[in-house]
């Protein structure tokens, strides 16, 4: 199963809110009040000023409009009760307060374009979302999976973290990794990495080929403008691939630079260190290195766990680093999709506030048998 952060449902733009309709309107009734029965000399008319003001908040420029068209009214109509609509005092206040309603409602309108130009990028990261970080199965051959992906940034819903998983003839390949940067880029970068491996993961017959033409793809075009990369170094992309056969008990792993999944095994996490990992994605042509698979048991009932470093590296209030292998070793083991839940509320829980410093993407997969 898929897991995203809940979106919070956007109201239409520019559509007030009924209940704080009644602020402005009630303001406008008691300044009104007390200003006619006030003493000759007390002049509460600059309260209404407070009316459109306050309804720019939260309403569109129609409703904070009609609500300084009102405030105007019930100041005219102080004037006349009091003295005349002609006093000096009063004419300057309806001046004042007819400018002001003009500047908030003209605040209004520019607060109500800039919420449909946001309306309308939140659609297109939606969509980039789904296009980029496709929802992973839940059940491909032996394995069943779950995924989480968790943005660092409020209204992120993809950054630069990436996971992906597609079947073979003979099992199933699986793809997390992690984009230097953020932003624009980094999403840009990690589109690049899950292109190309969704382009290759079935044809490539070996793991080592794969990860080769996955370095081949970043190297071409390493900053995503087609352009050769100004510094060495300057971007990269830290991947773990994985292929895990229907048939045979194992898995097999090409670390490039990577956090080490976790086995899950008997109530315990063992780190799947491998011997010659390899560097990260983008580097490689500066580091005369190969890609070199080592093999790791996987058996029925065990659960692998692939995640990336904003995982590790998130910090409760006194800077300690969330201690991912105790906790997913306390896991009480219910499938993939309960391990997501269980880490993913355990890791918002200990960090400050329940924001994560760096985006956080975790891949839980489990072996329940033969190959389907």
């Amino acid at each position: 199963m898929d897991h995203r952060p809940p979106h919070p449902s956007h109201r239409h733009v520019g559509e007030p809110r009924l209940p704080l309709l009644a602020v402005p309107f009630a303001l406008i009734a008691v300044v009104t009040v007390v200003d006619v029965l006030a003493p000759p000399d007390v002049h509460l008319g600059p309260f209404l000023v407070a009316a459109p003001a306050v309804t720019a908040s939260f309403a569109g420029p129609w409703m904070t409009g009609f609500v300084g068209a009102v405030a105007v009214a019930a100041q005219v109509a102080v004037a006349v009760v009091r003295t005349t609509a002609t006093d000096l005092n009063h004419t300057f206040q309806i001046i004042a307060l007819v400018l002001i309603s003009i500047f908030v409602t003209l605040f209004a309108h520019l607060r109500e374009v800039h919420e449909k130009q946001l309306t309308q990028l939140r659609s297109v990261a939606e969509a980039a979302q789904e296009v980029v970080l496709r929802p992973l199965r839940d059940r491909m051959g032996p394995l069943r999976l779950a995924s989480v992906y968790l943005a660092a940034e409020a209204e992120a819903q993809i950054g630069g973290d990436l996971y992906a998983a597609t079947r073979t003839p003979h099992g199933t390949r699986l793809i997390i990794g992690d984009v230097r940067g953020k932003g624009l880029e980094a999403v840009g970068d990690a589109a690049l990495v899950l292109g190309a491996f969704r382009a290759a993961a079935h044809q490539e017959a070996d793991l080592p080929a794969l990860v080769a033409h996955l370095e081949a793809a970043v190297a071409a075009d390493p900053d995503g403008t087609g352009e050769p990369a100004g510094e060495p170094g300057e971007a990269f992309t830290t991947a773990a691939v994985l292929d895990v056969p229907d048939q045979d008990m194992t898995l097999r792993l090409i670390s490039c630079g990577h956090p080490p999944p976790l086995l899950l095994r008997g109530g315990r996490a063992i780190p799947l260190e491998v011997d010659h990992p390899a560097p990260p994605l983008g580097l490689t042509q500066y580091v005369d290195t190969g890609f070199a698979p080592q093999s790791f048991p996987f058996e029925p009932g065990d659960v692998i766990l692939l995640y990336t470093d904003g995982v590790i590296e998130a910090r409760d209030a006194e800077g300690t680093f969330y201690p991912l292998p105790e906790r997913a070793a306390d896991w009480p083991g219910d499938g993939p999709d309960a391990l997501l839940r269980h880490l993913c509320a355990d890791l918002l829980a200990h960090s400050p506030g329940g924001r994560l410093g760096d985006d956080a993407a975790m891949v839980a997969i489990e072996r329940i048998g033969g190959g389907a």
